[in-house]
């Protein structure tokens, strides 16, 4: 049944990190119910997971948002079985999820002038590639697995776009600044391989997830390539929730603290969930749609 769920999920589109964590999720699931019943049913029972809630809140201790990512596996599940004509019941309801508190407030753990430094020293190593891989996360907001997976043709360092394809096999055009292009072009410049892809390595046609985090881990004791994600996204959230309570924000006195760097640049919460991929913004206050002349201009301020 796992690979025939594992097809299921392909067909809709779920990316391999989350496939892996949906079947990871559902054993984990079946092996309490051998656990608890004695056997693994053969198709979800809503009393059975109810239980499971209760487990998982109560005797493991889970957070919220665990809890909400095991009952989002077990709802697809739920959805496969379905389709297969296994079970015609929909056990898992939207209110068993746990409500989660947003956190607005997540101040980025790095500062301009430690991106700055981290960037000089990758430049120093003398490795232009690696200089390009940070330079490129800094500023344009791209994931891990979007970095490694650039084909040389979806970059136009003239237009100052990237086609990206991110989670879900959904494109988006990603505007990039001067800082991004000069080092992408200086890298271009020594690059020797029959490679599609933008980023490769000695070994292969293509650099892995892994050495990303080799070459983080090399310069900086801190800076990764989620906190870089998270410096150029900053507190877009926070920030919509500002405009909306500045007030509060004022008299508090933290409004100086959570303005991100890109925010500061100019970028407004809808141009930065675009640039980092996101399909749906947590925010109450709608920003009219970016052009693509502005939003280059913008990445120029970085």
């Amino acid at each position: 049944m796992t690979d025939r769920f594992a097809l299921y999920m392909q067909k809709l589109g779920k990316s391999q990190n989350t496939m892996a964590t949906y079947i990871r999720n559902i054993r984990q699931y079946f092996e309490w119910c051998e656990f608890s019943f004695g056997n693994a049913p053969p198709q979800l029972y809503r009393a059975n997971v109810l239980e499971y809630i209760s487990y998982m809140r109560n005797l493991k201790g889970y957070s919220p948002k665990s809890v909400n990512n095991h009952l989002s596996a077990l709802r697809c599940l739920n959805e496969f079985l379905i389709a297969e004509g296994t079970q015609t019941e929909t056990v898992i309801l939207k209110t068993d999820f746990m409500k989660v508190q947003l956190q607005y407030a997540s101040p980025c753990t790095v500062e301009k002038r430690d991106v700055d430094a981290f960037r000089q020293r990758l430049l120093e190593s003398g490795s232009k590639r690696d200089y390009a891989i940070v330079t490129l996360y800094a500023y344009s907001g791209l994931r891990r697995t979007e970095c490694v997976g650039l084909l040389l043709e979806q970059v136009d360092l003239v237009s100052k776009e990237i086609r990206v394809v991110g989670k879900g096999d959904k494109q988006r055009l990603v505007y990039i600044n001067d800082k991004i292009v000069h080092a992408i072009r200086e890298y271009l410049k020594e690059r020797r391989s029959e490679s599609p892809y933008l980023f490769v390595s000695r070994q292969s046609g293509k650099l892995s997830p892994s050495r990303i985090n080799q070459i983080f881990n090399q310069y900086s004791d801190c800076i990764t390539p989620k906190t870089l994600r998270h410096y150029f996204r900053g507190q877009r959230a926070m920030r919509t929730c500002l405009h909306v309570h500045l007030a509060t924000a004022a008299r508090d006195g933290f409004f100086e603290s959570v303005c991100s760097h890109a925010l500061e640049s100019g970028y407004s919460i809808h141009e930065i969930a675009n640039q980092a991929g996101h399909s749906n913004v947590q925010t109450t206050l709608i920003y009219s749609n970016p052009t693509a002349k502005e939003m280059k201009e913008k990445a120029n301020r970085l």
